[in-house]
């Protein structure tokens, strides 16, 4: 059952990091993805600096730092439109 648990907090994550870093918006299955990789990269990230996220809050938030990292990274490989 937790898996449900952390495909909400990944949705919500992905969402909020797409609302971060103004993204054209990829589509809830996109944006689930990238917050459950994102929790991943932000778990290690905060791991870093020697924060334990243990709250359902905790995790939302290295989450939410994870996927903007991610998203702002895959910024950078994106092809550019040209208007």
């Amino acid at each position: 059952m937790f898996w449900l648990w952390y495909l909400l907090i990944g949705l919500v994550a992905g969402w909020l990091a797409n609302l971060i870093v103004r993204g054209s918006g990829a589509g809830m299955v996109l944006n689930i993805i990238i917050g459950i990789i994102g929790g991943f990269l932000g778990g290690w990230l905060v791991g870093l600096v020697g924060w334990v996220p243990v709250t359902t809050f905790g995790a939302l938030l290295a989450s939410v730092i994870g996927a903007v990292v991610l998203l702002c990274i895959a910024s950078l490989f994106a092809p550019r439109r040209i208007d």
